[in-house]
């Protein structure tokens, strides 16, 4: 980033933070993807909060931007392993916030599954989530009962145009992919599998590239939303993997599991818009796959009469250019930071909670006086 392009950042954060500026100071946790630019979110969090740790998403890390962020603020290894065992979740909270208030910001609800026992049993308070993905929405959403007020932006308006970019940097990076082995998307019907912003933005990104595109959602009314913007929607869900050159995943949970990798055609491609872990069950797929790099980027799985390709591994493709969405992705961080506001009131009761539309209205409002010159 040039030093002209941060200065305007950090300009734009301090106005956010001081226009958001919370009621009462509290320490706070952050999971992100570590990206070139997050260094400035960064600094706008620790302005508003008492950063103690930020935890980058481990198949997202830029490696400057992190030496950027260890000058001032620890960063600690993330995974699903630590925080799904209550006891080691609760000791990793005492050890760097003991007897503190603490803010949860989340990407990928990552804190659910030990958020009641933290609650209840942390020596400080937990006051609440914020929690940035659709993937994570679902996650704390289906807990049996949320001990603290969750505040998503995951379904923000403000959040469009970034579901937007998102899906045309994943085709964008699909299609490299396919190109450095020679293969194109023309000619290749392509299986979209889920069908919300981002599902939805690729589907209509192939389409415009003049790919065959069918729809997959357990959802019946996304899958008439499909219907109506002229996607064929499958009726089964094996024959459309079958008829598929290339597969892309984009529900936030899991979308492939083992015993559907052999229903593929020979030579396809797979793609996610997520993590594998999210996204994928590869540990579920039959021992008699091997795995071989034939490219950058992209293994094979083979086994007698049968072989398909994974992209990057099975994490979101896009990732490998940068996933860079422009200026865009600091509408969202506004709306987290105005959600750290949202929960240091703590009038919010317990439950699933937005941004209120005044406040949304007034990040919308601010940001072009910065990136729209």
């Amino acid at each position: 980033m040039e030093s002209f392009e941060r200065a305007r950042l950090d300009a734009y954060f301090a106005k956010i933070a001081t226009h958001f500026a919370p009621t009462d100071q509290v320490t706070s946790f952050l999971v992100t993807h570590l990206l070139p630019e997050r260094p400035g979110f960064v600094r706008a969090v620790a302005a508003m909060s008492r950063l103690r740790a930020v935890l980058p998403k481990p198949k997202s890390i830029t490696l400057a931007a992190q030496r950027e962020v260890e000058q001032t603020i620890p960063v600690d290894t993330l995974s699903r392993e630590l925080f799904a065992d209550p006891d080691a979740t609760l000791d990793y909270f005492e050890s760097r916030a003991a007897c503190e208030p603490v803010v949860l910001l989340d990407v990928g609800g990552y804190f659910a599954p030990a958020l009641a026992q933290l609650h209840s049993r942390f020596s400080g308070q937990i006051v609440g989530v914020i929690e940035d993905t659709e993937n994570g929405h679902r996650r704390y959403e289906d807990l049996d009962k949320l001990p603290c007020p969750v505040v998503s932006v995951a379904r923000s308006p403000l959040k469009d145009p970034e579901d937007f970019l998102v899906g045309q940097s994943v085709v964008f990076s699909t299609e490299a992919v396919m190109r450095g082995r020679g293969d194109i998307l023309h000619g290749r019907p392509a299986l979209v599998i889920g069908f919300g912003k981002l599902g939805s933005s690729i589907a209509r990104l192939l389409h415009a590239k003049g790919v065959q595109v069918t729809v997959h959602d357990i959802d019946p009314v996304r899958r008439t939303q499909a219907l109506s913007q002229g996607f064929t929607v499958a009726r089964d869900r094996e024959d459309a993997l079958r008829g598929a050159g290339l597969v892309l995943c984009a529900t936030g949970a899991v979308s492939l599991r083992g015993e559907d990798f052999p229903h593929l055609r020979n030579g396809a491609y797979v793609a996610t818009v997520t993590s594998s872990e999210d996204e994928l069950e590869l540990s579920g797929l039959p021992d008699v796959y091997t795995r071989t790099m034939v490219g950058d980027h992209v293994t094979r799985y083979q086994t007698t009469g049968h072989y398909f390709y994974l992209a990057n591994g099975g994490n979101a493709v896009n990732f490998l250019h940068g996933a860079s969405v422009g200026p865009f992705i600091f509408l969202v961080q506004a709306e987290i930071l105005a959600g750290i506001r949202m929960l240091t009131r703590t009038d919010l009761a317990p439950g699933m909670h937005e941004v209120n539309a005044d406040d949304r209205a007034a990040i919308a409002a601010t940001w072009p006086s910065y990136f729209n010159r």
